[in-house]
């Protein structure tokens, strides 16, 4: 690659572009154009740079969106690549990570969930998995939600056997636990089942998981008939279970298209402006389930164009099966293919099918993905006219595109967290809720109003950083605070401190009437009086939503904080402590507590404890 930049800042719009023209070549690249304060706008990939960039330089014949796009550029850049094909691949990655203001843009796009068969360890492990293989085992996915892995491992649980608790506490076992009581583990923990008879339920399970149940399950039941022949009744019963775990597996995912064995189906349905794309992930003949995606887009685009840049960012960072089933031929199918043979070094087909079983599977998926929409544009409709109320009612100056809720959470001032939610015209932006850990050693334990200053002053001092750099997107234009007048006295007095007033954040607090009861809420802004809502007035019911969904989040941070301390123990700081001598040590002296206030002789008493692990215990509690 080779990369090329213009620094011709005092330039702007059409002027820049052609100020460019004089020095690209005609071979392959990407380009980005940025705006004001260094704001990235479009990223596009060429075959010929020169030849797609002069398209920007003529006058007149662009949409709108494209139109605006030049007019707000103030700067290029440039990077040639080998082939278009490499460039297409640059390109996917940089519009996921730069999140170009005008490009077609996936969002929620977060990796999908697989089953692993843990082969580390004598007794393999089954679990859910997310992120980077780099266990040793069997992966199988993706499945579409975390849902459909936990519905599917419930079931493998209970046809396999196979254990699910991680290596600490399995080695940690003296008994077996509660999941062998209910019969979802054979408990090789304890040796009630042989290593080898271990790893052939845990081959089993790969089995099916590579699509041959049909055969495991016709092998089980010769098995149950043979036992139940020679009078072996309680291991014909625990046979009869497990295929019956398998069949129920097999039903709820069994699609039986023909010959298909693997295969990701795409649907897009746009209307209004807006769209959706229903996945379908077929894995070893099987359905792993469906997920719906609704691309960022400006609404001037093509169904072929929003596919064609949806399936791209979509294969960014995961493999692409063999084939992909589409109801709408992308822009480009054949680059696109390429691009992806790059990726896995191995032929990968884009088809869309006219007949037979594949196209009814298409069909169904793109059903999916209208009636989607149609959920879509009627929620986002209600959503609009919603934010035109809360507009209206605390004159703002236009619609609000982000409305941030703040609440604290802590029991008698520990493990306090502050929690952040944000919504917007689609709904409740999740990616960009965020928690605050409550740092400030000076506050006073359980100081609603010293939490929420510290919490302010870190999210707006980081605010105005990227404001200064030109990036005010995520600057609020609504906050809400959970609490009355002594909250929002306290955020005026944090904002303050960094030179922010009322005019610079619009602040709304939210109390509860004396008696708590939902629709009872005083209103407080600064420099007017406090204010009710009719209680049935729908406004009403979406401020509730907000702040209601602000406290589950807070207090949700809360308690993995507080769950997080709870399992921590001081003796997880010893060198040399696994779960066996930790288990030891607290039966033996009833606690923490306890084992610090022991002798070296005491400490020796335990099984396990050698004089030189007693000396460094007793050391780490009487350091001083």
């Amino acid at each position: 690659m080779e990369s090329q930049e213009n620094d011709a800042t005092t330039l702007r719009g059409v002027d820049v572009i052609k100020d460019n023209l004089k020095r690209l070549p005609g071979r392959p690249g990407v380009y980005r154009m940025f705006g004001d304060g260094g704001e990235v706008l479009y990223v596009g990939k060429a075959r010929d740079l020169k030849a797609r960039v002069s398209n920007y330089a003529r006058l007149g014949g662009h949409t709108q969106r494209i139109a605006r796009m030049i007019l707000l550029t103030r700067r290029m850049e440039f990077v040639v690549t080998e082939s278009e094909t490499e460039a297409l691949l640059l390109e996917a990655s940089l519009i996921k990570s730069l999140k170009p203001r005008f490009n077609v843009l996936l969002r929620d796009d977060k990796s999908f969930p697989y089953i692993l068969i843990r082969r580390n360890h004598e007794a393999p492990q089954i679990k859910k998995y997310r992120g980077t293989k780099h266990n040793e085992g069997d992966y199988f996915g993706p499945f579409a939600s975390a849902g459909a892995v936990m519905q599917t491992l419930d079931t493998l649980q209970k046809a396999f056997l196979l254990r699910t608790c991680e290596d600490s506490v399995f080695n940690a076992r003296t008994r077996p636990c509660m999941l062998h009581q209910i019969k979802r583990c054979s408990a090789p923990c304890v040796g009630l089942i042989s290593k080898e008879d271990y790893t052939e339920l845990a081959d089993e399970a790969a089995d099916f998981l590579r699509g041959k149940g049909a055969d495991l399950q016709k092998r089980l039941a010769g098995e149950m008939d043979a036992a139940a022949e020679a009078m072996e009744f309680e291991t014909a019963a625990r046979l009869r279970d497990r295929i019956r775990a398998l069949a129920h597996v097999r039903a709820t995912q069994d699609v039986n298209p023909d010959g298909l064995e693997e295969a990701d189906i795409f649907a897009i349905a746009m209307e209004g402006g807006v769209s959706c794309v229903q996945v379908f992930f077929i894995r070893a003949g099987q359905n792993w389930g469906a997920t719906a995606h609704y691309p960022r887009h400006d609404g001037g685009e093509s169904v072929e164009e929003v596919l064609a840049a949806f399936l791209v960012q979509f294969y960014d960072k995961r493999p692409p099966p063999k084939l992909i089933l589409v109801n709408e031929m992308p822009e480009q199918a054949s680059l696109i293919g390429e691009a992806l043979e790059l990726k896995v070094d191995r032929k990968i087909e884009i088809r869309r099918p006219e007949r037979g079983s594949k196209r009814d599977l298409v069909a169904q998926a793109e059903r999916n993905a209208t009636e989607a929409v149609t959920r879509k544009l009627a929620e986002t409709a209600s959503q609009a006219r919603l934010l035109d109320e809360v507009q209206k009612l605390f004159e703002l100056q236009t619609v609000p595109q982000r409305i941030e809720i703040y609440d604290n959470s802590h029991i008698q001032g520990t493990n306090a967290v502050g929690g952040m939610v944000v919504a917007g015209p689609d709904g409740f932006m999740k990616t960009a809720y965020r928690k605050f850990n409550i740092k400030d050693t000076e506050i006073e334990p359980g100081d609603d109003y010293g939490m929420m200053r510290e919490v302010m002053r870190r999210r707006f001092a980081r605010g105005l950083k990227e404001k200064a750099v030109g990036n005010d997107r995520n600057w609020p234009d609504l906050v809400l605070i959970d609490g009355g007048l002594g909250q929002l006295n306290a955020v005026l007095e944090a904002l303050a401190g960094l030179g922010l007033g009322p005019d610079d954040v619009n602040l709304v607090s939210i109390a509860k009437g004396v008696d708590r009861n939902a629709g009872r809420e005083q209103f407080f802004r600064p420099g007017r009086a406090p204010f009710k809502l009719p209680e049935t007035a729908p406004v009403l019911y979406y401020l509730q939503r907000l702040r209601d969904e602000a406290h589950r989040w807070a207090i949700g941070a809360h308690r993995a904080k507080r769950s997080a301390d709870i399992a921590r123990s001081p003796l997880d700081e010893i060198e040399g402590i696994g779960p066996a001598r930790k288990k030891a040590l607290l039966q033996y002296f009833g606690s923490a507590r306890g084992v610090s206030r022991a002798k070296v002789a005491d400490l020796m008493a335990v099984e396990g404890v050698n004089e030189a692990l007693a000396e460094r215990i007793y050391g780490h509690f009487h350091s001083g």
